[in-house]
């Protein structure tokens, strides 16, 4: 009886603003049986640090954060500080 525990990212979108949403699976297997899972989901705004995010995550941030979606996002969070002050 062998138990073991692998992490993997299962799905990565990415929002019409640029926000990218991933989650993470993880599965304790025996034997090759899946006895769980579970699952955790994380979102990252654009230009948002990516120190510790999956490569693969990483690589869809990079080709989804051009320099105008960055900038969009940007006027679009400080027209919602203005709408709310």
């Amino acid at each position: 009886m062998a138990l073991s525990k692998e992490t993997v990212v299962d799905q990565i979108t990415v929002t019409e603003n640029g926000i990218v949403l991933y989650r993470e699976a993880t599965r304790i297997m025996e034997d090759g049986n899946e006895l769980s899972k579970t699952y955790h989901r994380t979102s990252l705004t654009p230009a948002q640090d990516l120190t510790g995010v999956p490569a693969n995550v990483v690589a869809i941030c990079n080709v989804a954060w051009t320099p105008e979606v960055v900038a969009a996002y940007q006027a679009q969070v400080e027209a919602s500080r203005t709408v709310g002050a």
